[in-house]
Formats: structure tokens, sequence, C-alpha cells
């Protein structure tokens, strides 16, 4: 996506970097570095090594990074040695992670190393990337964020579609209100547990997965 231009205005292009350094060190002067180190500790303790999962991700204008969170699951293996279902991988404490979101916090260092944002479309995976109509693509003009439009509207219920209909919607409309907004309904969102379903029958096909049987669909039309 290189030369694709970026959302207008002053907000999105020198202010929201600034404002998301600043939350970041508020986050570890009130306490926040005592919450990161309970939870390696934690997450150490019932999950075992390394504590931090990390996994390559599209972010600003698709570029790739790094991006950093808890282990939610446990790394136990069949006769063979091949790893079992997510869902048998995923302990009590790893859920809890999951349904509080407390595993997205080491991201905030993604969001130092100008990767991420507290606001934003969230990163998904790069297999991705060749499914995006161009409409959807727009969702890389800014950085992704720690929660977004679409987490706030249902988190891991709503369909792909709807999902990138609202990461669009914010580009299409980013400002200070919208994002203070947002961080609002995330905290509050945080406790409707109703909006987090887990286990196989809950999931979403994966969006390539999903993409290709729309194509093939559309083929035999």
């Amino acid at each position: 996506m290189d030369g694709q231009i970026p959302p207008p205005g002053i907000y999105p292009r020198y202010v929201k970097r600034g404002a998301d350094i600043l939350l970041v060190l508020l986050f570890l002067v009130c306490g926040g570095w005592i919450v990161l180190l309970l939870l390696t500790l934690l997450v150490r303790f019932f999950l075992g090594t390394p504590v931090i999962f990390r996994q390559e991700r599209p972010g600003l204008n698709e570029k790739p990074f790094q991006l950093y969170k808890f282990r939610t699951m446990t790394d136990r293996r069949d006769a063979d040695g091949n790893l079992l279902p997510d869902q048998e991988r995923l302990t009590k404490a790893g859920l809890l992670l999951r349904k509080t979101s407390l595993d997205e916090l080491p991201e905030i260092w993604n969001i130092l190393r100008g990767e991420m944002s507290f606001i934003g479309p969230r990163p998904l995976l790069m297999r991705y990337l060749p499914y995006y109509t161009d409409e959807e693509r727009k969702r890389a003009l800014v950085r992704p964020g720690i929660s977004g439009l679409a987490q706030v509207r249902g988190r891991n219920l709503l369909t792909w579609k709807k999902r990138f209909e609202a990461d669009v919607e914010y580009v299409n409309n980013i400002s200070l209100l919208l994002d203070v907004k947002i961080i609002f309904q995330t905290f509050a969102a945080l406790f409707r547990t109703d909006e987090i379903k887990i286990g196989d029958s809950n999931l979403l096909l994966d969006f390539d997965v999903e993409r290709k049987q729309e194509i093939e669909a559309s083929g035999k039309k």
C-alpha cells in the first residue's frame, strides 16, 4: 500500500501518536507496570514459557510487524507430538486473560514502537491480505489498535463483513472525540463477557477460508 494517503486532519496526522505515548506513560506511572509484572508471573506459573506470544501482523499501510501478547494456551501435544486443538490447550487462566483482554497488554510495547495505537482496526493475519477488497484495505490507512470500533460493537460476535465495515467507518471518521468514546466503550465492554464466545462451535471461519468459499460460490453461479 505504498503511497496511500492517510486520513486528513490535524488529529490523525499530528496529535494521535503523541496521545498514545502519553497514555502509555500514564498507565505505567499509575501502576500499570505492577499489573504487567503480576500478569507475567501468572502466565509463567500457569502456562509456562515463553510468557509472550509473538506473531507477524500487518500494520500501517500493511507493513508487517511483530505483535506481542501474553500467551493464553499451553504447548500440550498428542502422542505423535502434534499440538492439541486450541480448545484443549486453553486453560482457565488463559480463558480469563482473553475474556478480560488482559492478554493484549503487552501491545503497549507495540504502541511505543510506533507500530500500533490504543484505538484502531485490530491487526489481523498476514495471510488475509490477498483477500481484502479495495474498500476493506482502507483499514490499513491508520495504525492498528488494541481496541477499535468493531470491538465495542460486538467483540468477536460480529461477522467479518460487519467488522470491516466498522473499521472503514473508523478510518473515514477518525477524531479525538471518537477515540475517547471508543476508550470508554472498551472499558464497558470488558464486563460484557456474553460478547466473547470461545470454542470451535462459536468461531467464525478464518477470513481467507470464508472469502475463498464466497469466490467459489460466485464462480459456480
